[in-house]
Parts: structure tokens; C-alpha cells; sequence
């Protein structure tokens, strides 16, 4: 059974040798948590450009992706190192797709992308070189908007529900990240799943130049 290994939750601090502040470093966090259809609350999010907003208002990392970096990096790596809301136990966190569900009480998760690794999340993990291996890792994690606001608290149980049209997983959406022509059926099944709005626009701008 899927489990709410960890509750994560950031404020705002200096990024390492520049003049801005990230939320990117989250710590567990006891006690019940409300996230709305904005976000998690108490959350930091500094830059909005990129991070938050309605169809990435939770951001879900998996244990098995920090079992497989704990043994890739030699190092054991805490819940809320990759700058997640949620750590999610029980899951195969590269087989998550889009449109996936996750309900934690009456709280209701939709997957909408994968997460595209920038150069505070290197400055963060001390590793200039960090945001390449990531990507080359293809364990992205989730984002996801909330269908049915609640709160919730670590130890809960979760429950996952794939999603039951054509499957396109974080792990394939992270693959197309740099691609300048992408497989158009890679996108076309991708766009029959209620992908963030957009990377929808940037897929369907694609398909109409390719034909």
C-alpha cells in the first residue's frame, strides 16, 4: 500500500552565491497540512514564473527515486532534499503518468508533468553539474494540481489511481526536455491526458509546425 512518507515544507533563504531567495529547501514537517488548489500551505514559492500556480501546485517525490540516488550518490538523502511537498512511498515513481491520481483522505491529486531541473536545484544539491545527471537519471518526480482540496499529515495512507486512457509517464515527459523534434505520436498520446496547460500549448505549437 502507497504511503505519505514525509510532508515537506520550504522558507525562504539565500541561494548559494546570487542575490535571490528559493524555496527549494523543504524540511519534514510534523502535524496536519492544508493544501488548496494553490499549493501547500506555509510554503515558500519565490519565483512564480516557474514554480506554483494551479496545474503545479504540489510537487510529489517518490522513496524508491531517493533509494535509487542514496545508493547512486553514496550517501543517504532526507524526504525534502529534491524540494518536494510530498514524499510518496510505495510507488514506482518512474511508471507514474499523467492523469494519475493520488488521494490522501478527501484530498485529491491530479499528475500534470514532470519537473525540469534548473540551476538553483545544482546550487542546491552543491553539484554544478546536478541538473545533467537528473535528467540523464529520468526519476523527474510529479507535479500535480488538486482536484478536491483537503489537508493532511505524514503516515497517512495513499491511494493511487492510474489513469485509464493511453499512459504517458514523468519518466517519457522528462526524455523530450532539449528534443527539437520530438516523436509526434509521443505527443499526440501525451495531449489525450490532462497535461499541465503549458506544456499542452508547447505541444500542440509543435505538432502544428511539424504538419
Amino acid at each position: 500500500m502507497a504511503i505519505l512518507a514525509s510532508v515537506n515544507i520550504g522558507q525562504p533563504r539565500p541561494i548559494p552565491g546570487k542575490s535571490g531567495k528559493t524555496g527549494i529547501y523543504k524540511l519534514p514537517v510534523e502535524g496536519d497540512v492544508a493544501i488548496t488548489r494553490e499549493g501547500v500551505a506555509g510554503d515558500a514559492v519565490m519565483d512564480s514564473k516557474h514554480h506554483g500556480g494551479r496545474d503545479q501546485a504540489v510537487y510529489l517525490y517518490f522513496s524508491d527515486d531517493y533509494v535509487w540516488w542514496s545508493n547512486e550518490l553514496g550517501l543517504e538523502i532526507a524526504p525534502g532534499t529534491f524540494g518536494e511537498n510530498l514524499t510518496i512511498g510505495g510507488v514506482e515513481g518512474r511508471q507514474v503518468a499523467v492523469g494519475d491520481r493520488f488521494s490522501i483522505d478527501k484530498l485529491v491529486l491530479e499528475v500534470t508533468s514532470h519537473r525540469t531541473p534548473c540551476n538553483v536545484f545544482a546550487l542546491r544539491m552543491g553539484d554544478p553539474k546536478f541538473v545533467r545527471r537528473f535528467h540523464q537519471a529520468g526519476r523527474p518526480g510529479a507535479y500535480c494540481r488538486v482536484i478536491t482540496e483537503g489537508s493532511l499529515h505524514a503516515g497517512q495512507p495513499v491511494r493511487y489511481t492510474r489513469f485509464a486512457g493511453e499512459r504517458t509517464t514523468v519518466a517519457e515527459l522528462m526524455a523530450l526536455d532539449g528534443v527539437r523534434e520530438p516523436d509526434p505520436a509521443i505527443l499526440r498520446r501525451a495531449l489525450l491526458a490532462p497535461v499541465h496547460y503549458k506544456m499542452r500549448a508547447d505541444f500542440e505549437d509543435k505538432l502544428a509546425r511539424l504538419f
